[in-house]
């Protein structure tokens, strides 16, 4: 580049910056700014809470599932987590077979709306954790052709401020999957002990600044509302600037210590093999890694080369979402599917 070109394009950008100061805004018109962009924010999250749960609600790896069930006619069909039934409707089109198909949740909204729909009338629908409806289904001596199990939070949880799961929307610390229950987010956030909140920070959320967000939780507490704990979290991430927020491993964290998942998947599991008939497939769907390492290791220690292996594995790598899916359906994106067959040879194992 010529000197007197440079020079002139240096010049240029010193003009820009003068004029940029000259028509600096002033600080009443932040402020109306902050204001807009608040109500704004709160418009969005009314819009966000009234809309329809079913149609917030968008089935992650439709296909993928529809793919590894392989739904025949006049098959069996549990669903540990109905929800609003987005995967159902499509296996149920495909079985004919609704009278034995049993649908089980443990939000009371989801079983509210699985009540209401004519298509799911003749269907069993349990309100119930899937490992104790697996319990219950169980001593009723009950198998099943195809099993499906799709963990964690659903886009209803996340979009409705009031129950808490969100670092996007304000609400109350609360978090139950289940609204009966006693234990909440509140309670872990303003009563455990700094030691508590550690343990908890590092097994569940694998959160590498758990001490110290630990600290400042104790520090500042008592909390009463998700952003009020998520501005505290961000403290110990100071100049962050991520796609993720700063506080969203230590919200899993208190998410799965609130509603035991973790836990209720490693008792369930076993469970599950027994509920499936000889022939029958089960997908189950994880979207964080603590969840698909406990369902990697189960399935895997089921299946095998070994004479006396009940399952045969269907994927032996995650099945993930295609891009067009995660464009569409964000949470897809972090969705892990994987899926296993029982050998027809084997019968139930006591």
């Amino acid at each position: 580049m010529r000197p007197e070109i440079r020079n002139f394009i240096r010049e240029s950008k010193k003009g820009s910056e003068k004029i940029k100061t000259k028509i600096a805004r002033p600080p009443l018109y932040e402020k109306h700014r902050e204001v807009r962009n608040t109500k704004i924010k709160t418009k969005i999250t009314k819009i966000m809470s009234s809309q329809k749960e079913d149609e917030q609600h968008i089935p992650v790896l439709l296909e993928q599932v529809l793919e590894y069930l392989d739904p025949k006619r006049g098959e069996s069909y549990l669903d540990l987590t109905a929800g609003y039934g987005g995967h159902a409707r499509k296996v149920l089109e495909r079985t004919f077979n609704k009278t034995q198909a049993t649908l089980v949740d443990r939000d009371q909204n989801a079983i509210d709306y699985l009540s209401s729909q004519k298509e799911f009338a003749s269907t069993e629908i349990i309100h119930k954790d899937f490992l104790s409806a697996s319990r219950d289904l169980m001593d009723l001596g009950r198998q099943y052709n195809i099993i499906l199990a799709d963990l964690g939070v659903s886009s209803p949880h996340l979009n409705n401020a009031d129950r808490g799961f969100s670092i996007k929307f304000d609400g109350p610390l609360d978090m139950r999957m289940d609204q009966q229950q006693e234990l909440t987010a509140k309670t872990i956030v303003n009563s455990y002990s700094e030691a508590e909140l550690v343990k908890l920070l590092r097994e569940f959320g694998e959160e590498p600044k758990a001490r110290r967000i630990a600290r400042l939780i104790v520090k500042h507490r008592p909390f009463a509302s998700t952003h009020e704990l998520a501005n505290i979290i961000a403290r110990a991430w100071p100049g962050s600037a991520t796609r993720i927020h700063p506080a969203t491993r230590s919200f899993q964290a208190i998410r799965l210590a609130v509603n035991d998942e973790l836990g209720q998947l490693a008792a369930a599991m076993p469970k599950w093999l027994e509920l499936l008939a000889p022939g029958g497939r089960i997908v189950i769907i994880s979207f964080h890694s603590l969840e698909d390492r406990q369902v990697k290791q189960f399935l895997n220690s089921q299946a095998g080369d070994r004479y006396d292996a009940p399952l045969r594995l269907l994927t032996k790598k995650i099945v993930g979402a295609e891009p067009q899916e995660i464009v569409s359906n964000p949470r897809a994106r972090s969705a892990k599917l994987r899926a296993a067959a029982k050998i027809k040879t084997k019968g139930r194992r006591s």
